[in-house]
């Protein structure tokens, strides 16, 4: 079992998370406005998958705009900001913000995304969110890049992903 910290304390992790060069897991996601979006219908675009525990906090809220202003001009890229939390919430942040080139994406439907990307966390005191992760899958939704960041609190390597975005 996969762990990260917490300030310093262990949280285990639920699930595996896929390799570089295997099959993205599929999901189906809530955005903002209510609508769905699934890996399928991305098929063809490079996907950047943002995994943060929660917009409401400042790491999260950092890291959503680092990627809205970096990757968000990738082309043929998709950034996905995905956190439990509500998708009325993602949409007052992104709002707020002015962030248009994410998209964020809430698991409250499928509450199987955190298993099925080994990044769902199974104890302490975020059990039940998700783990800061980013995953860099391809146009034929393969993973070429993964990312579990050790500990919640530190932002995720922007460049390395940046550039498994940019091929």
């Amino acid at each position: 079992m996969a762990s990260v910290t917490l300030r310093g304390n262990p949280c285990n992790l639920s699930g595996s998370m896929p390799n570089v060069g295997e099959a993205a897991p599929d999901f189906e996601l809530t955005k903002s406005d209510l609508s769905s979006v699934s890996l399928a219908e991305l098929a063809g675009k490079t996907k950047v998958l943002v995994i943060v525990p929660s917009l409401d906090t400042p790491v999260c809220q950092t890291e959503t705009r680092k990627f809205n202003e970096q990757a968000g001009s990738l082309p043929d890229t998709e950034v996905l900001v995905i956190s439990s939390d509500l998708p009325f919430a993602q949409k007052r942040f992104c709002e707020t913000e002015d962030l248009s080139s994410v998209t964020a994406a809430s698991d409250v439907r499928d509450r199987g995304f955190g298993e099925r990307y080994g990044v769902a966390i199974a104890d302490g005191p975020l059990k039940g969110v998700t783990a800061r992760a980013v995953f860099v899958v391809d146009g034929d939704n393969k993973v070429t890049y993964a990312e579990l960041v050790p500990e919640i609190g530190q932002e995720p390597d922007y460049d390395a992903a940046l550039a498994a975005a940019k091929g």
